[in-house]
């Protein structure tokens, strides 16, 4: 859709005003240019930093409240993304209001692959186009003309014909209901006023104040965002064929965005008779669970000893205790030493790069665990709070000695989709750090899938005597 310009208005002194007026968009059309394959990936990384910041916040704060806007407005000044107006025109805050534009479009070819990253991305984007359209304050008439979506005022007499009943509906004051101005949309639009008992609803019509009008905005939001994405995804095999793109995009879905905590430095940090005390005290529960598994049956299937593998790489064993340690419990099972040399000392040592292409492999990241090679019967490895029936899910929370008032938070997190936020939850209440994790949540937004992933370690190491080992990393 096109809008014209009077001839007559000051033309900006940056051309990317005339393509970026507001700090907010609604993303009709794809971005123009071209970027490198480093800025691509740089770029969605920041994007996915700032989606998952505002997840965080949103379980931390009720939505919309002073301590929400503060945390929010917090990140989006730090990962340097528009939500102001900006009175002077800078070419700065211009090409960050492109970075906003080509950042959203990357993710959206990387979250239009499954129903649920689908449903995470349109959240999280949700919530942030709510914070910014509260922050145009008056340019908020503007942003709906230049985006063609105007809704009409009711007329004084009308206002006033229906004066009591916008009273009761809005829970105004007389006095305030004379200066507000209420628009008249299908209540299909506004099922969440309605829902809620804030709007007055006849036949088949809602008046809604002007202060809530963000709900039908955000509502055709998502209207557009979800379609987009459908039809994003039909794209995928064209885009899977680039083979510079499909390893970016496979990768942005699953990837660890928290700080860097370099596997080396952690090695010859603990022993292996630490590992039983380190799993009941300290250790997520996708690993104490195949933690308990490979001592109970001595034995884990390929998609286990992966997972469990390289956790306990990264959280400090050298290659030969490794070996030792997978050795020891599988011949304590059904295989003799000269088999496990043949068929599973290989790929512990592939493991740490020392077979094949040589690659020095990583920790799984929580989404890894999360989204792929969910396991099957027999299996152990995948998160708890994602693979696990709540049936089966609450007795084993149960049996780690959590209170049942508890376990419901957990639960409730579990059902609400937010597995990673679960885990940190488990970890505040099993380690007595509600508070000091809730502030370093709150002040830094920071990942949960750092707790389940790398940050586990330093943590792990100060609950068992490795404080100063633990504090050097973190």
């Amino acid at each position: 859709m096109e809008f014209s310009r009077g001839s007559s208005q000051r033309q900006p002194l940056c051309p990317l005003a005339l393509v970026y007026p507001f700090p907010l968009q609604l993303y009709p059309l794809p971005p123009q240019g071209a970027v490198s394959l480093q800025q691509f990936e740089s770029l969605a990384v920041e994007r996915l930093k700032l989606l998952k910041s505002i997840e965080t916040i949103g379980i931390s704060y009720a939505r919309g409240s002073e301590n929400y806007n503060k945390k929010l407005e917090g990140e989006l000044r730090k990962l340097k993304f528009p939500y102001r107006v900006c009175n002077d025109e800078k070419v700065d805050e211009y090409e960050m209001r492109r970075k906003d534009h080509i950042s959203h479009f990357i993710l959206r070819l990387a979250y239009c692959q499954s129903e649920d990253l689908r449903r995470w991305f349109i959240q999280q984007e949700l919530d942030l186009f709510r914070f910014r359209f509260g922050e145009l304050h008056d340019k908020q008439q503007e942003f709906l003309k230049e985006n063609g979506l105007e809704y009409h005022a009711i007329e004084k007499e009308e206002r006033e014909r229906l004066k009591s009943k916008l009273q009761t509906s809005s829970g105004q004051s007389p006095v305030v209901i004379d200066d507000q101005v209420f628009y008249k949309v299908p209540f299909t639009d506004a099922l969440e006023l309605v829902r809620a008992r804030k709007a007055y609803l006849k036949k088949g019509l809602v008046y809604i104040p002007h202060q809530e009008i963000v709900i039908i905005i955000q509502n055709e939001f998502r209207q557009r965002l979800s379609k987009s994405l459908a039809l994003t995804s039909r794209s995928l095999p064209v885009i899977q064929s680039d083979e510079r793109l499909q390893p970016l995009l496979s990768n942005l879905s699953c990837s660890y965005v928290g700080q860097d905590y370099s596997v080396q430095k952690n090695v010859g940090k603990i022993s292996l008779d630490q590992l039983d005390s380190l799993a009941t005290k300290s250790y997520p529960p996708c690993m104490r669970q195949l933690h308990n598994a490979l001592r109970d049956n001595h034995h884990l299937r390929h998609g286990g000893r992966m997972q469990y593998g390289l956790y306990l790489k990264g959280l400090g064993l050298t290659l030969e205790q490794a070996l030792l340690f997978w050795k020891s419990e599988f011949i304590k099972g059904k295989v003799d030493p000269d088999k496990f040399d043949k068929s599973y000392a290989y790929n512990i040592r592939h493991n740490f790069g020392k077979e094949g292409k040589r690659t020095d492999y990583t920790p799984f990241s929580c989404m890894k665990i999360i989204l792929s090679n969910p396991p099957g019967q027999g299996d152990y490895h995948g998160c708890p709070f994602r693979h696990s029936d709540l049936d089966l899910l609450k007795p084993k929370l149960q049996s780690y000695k959590i209170s049942p008032a508890e376990i419901n938070q957990i639960l409730d997190l579990v059902k609400g989709m937010h597995y990673q936020l679960a885990c940190q939850k488990y970890f505040e209440l099993t380690h007595n750090q509600k508070n000091k994790m809730q502030e370093e949540r709150s002040c830094q937004a920071t990942s949960v899938e750092g707790i389940n992933d790398n940050v586990w370690v330093g943590i792990l190491l100060q609950t068992d005597g490795g404080e100063k080992a633990g504090k050097e990393r973190l």
